[in-house]
């Protein structure tokens, strides 16, 4: 009996070891080290340390920067995580529906997810700088003269167009799987009771599918502060940083300004806001999840 625990206990070990190697040295050690660096002056080069206390922190609230980039980031949750559900949740409804080409509808709106954002980034860039010229010389539509990327507001609307043709599918695969999990019967039932379609949408089905717009609302709205590559691909920040993400302004400071400590302790502050955010949401959420 104690040589088959034993046994067992080496199997769970042998299959668990790699994973807790991987995340220690990863993840674990450098966010520890994140936290260290954040107390400490340094320029990322040189071998001379030292220990600066709380004045990084304290420098963050005079850093006109910083808060430029975070109420940027913070709008841009709010809007993609709003977009995001409510596309993605109609799309889920839609190609829920019984038609010879919803199979194919649902590759071709999943179909983005797939490229990396990074290249998706440069392809809009392209399009948006070269392709909508062509429109609006071609149809004089005023709204395509323009070069989207070089004014801020224009900008800011790109870079939620992308981020949403970008994601949106994700999301609504999410959606369609909650979706196809609401029980037949209980349809029927509230059918039969005298319930019209957007009653039973709004009584039945969406208190059932509360869980997947769980998950959905963490993953818009940490994705959406942690962006980075999109960003940085699209618009770089720009123009005159309006469009600069938290991620790409703590990026800027540590790797092409050598505030490495600074952007140290930039990040540690920008973790605990999102965790934060991202912990209130899921348990506001889960509280709503109806058992079935």
């Amino acid at each position: 009996m104690i040589k088959t625990r034993t046994r067992q206990n080496l199997v769970y070990i042998a299959f668990v070891a790699p994973a807790v190697l991987f995340f220690t040295l990863i993840i674990l050690v450098p966010f520890v080290r994140a936290i260290v660096f954040s107390f400490q002056d340094w320029n990322g080069i040189s071998s001379n340390i030292r220990w600066a206390g709380w004045s990084n922190y304290a420098k963050l609230i005079q850093d006109t920067g910083f808060m430029k980039s975070f109420a940027f980031t913070a709008k841009f949750v709010v809007v993609t995580t709003a977009l995001l559900n409510l596309f993605g949740l109609l799309l889920a409804l839609v190609l829920n529906m019984a038609f010879k080409t919803r199979n194919v509808l649902r590759t071709a709106f999943f179909l983005p997810y797939v490229i990396g954002p990074v290249i998706i980034g440069f392809i809009w860039q392209f399009i948006i700088t070269q392709l909508f010229g062509e429109i609006g010389a071609a149809t004089g539509w005023t709204l395509f003269m323009k070069n989207w990327l070089s004014l801020p507001n224009y900008a800011f609307w790109s870079l939620i167009l992308v981020t949403v043709w970008h994601s949106v599918g994700y999301f609504m695969i999410i959606y369609l799987a909650a979706l196809q999990g609401v029980p037949k019967d209980m349809l029927e039932a509230a059918q039969i009771d005298g319930a019209s379609k957007w009653k039973q949408l709004w009584h039945v089905v969406l208190p059932l599918i509360r869980p997947a717009m769980t998950i959905n609302l963490f993953l818009a709205i940490s994705n959406g502060f942690k962006g980075f590559d999109l960003n940085f691909a699209l618009t770089r920040g720009g123009p005159f940083g309006a469009t600069e993400s938290l991620a790409l302004h703590i990026y800027l400071d540590a790797f092409t300004k050598n505030l490495f400590t600074y952007a140290s302790a930039k990040a540690v502050v920008f973790f605990l806001v999102l965790a934060s955010v991202t912990l209130v949401q899921v348990a506001v959420m889960k509280r709503r999840e109806v058992e079935m």
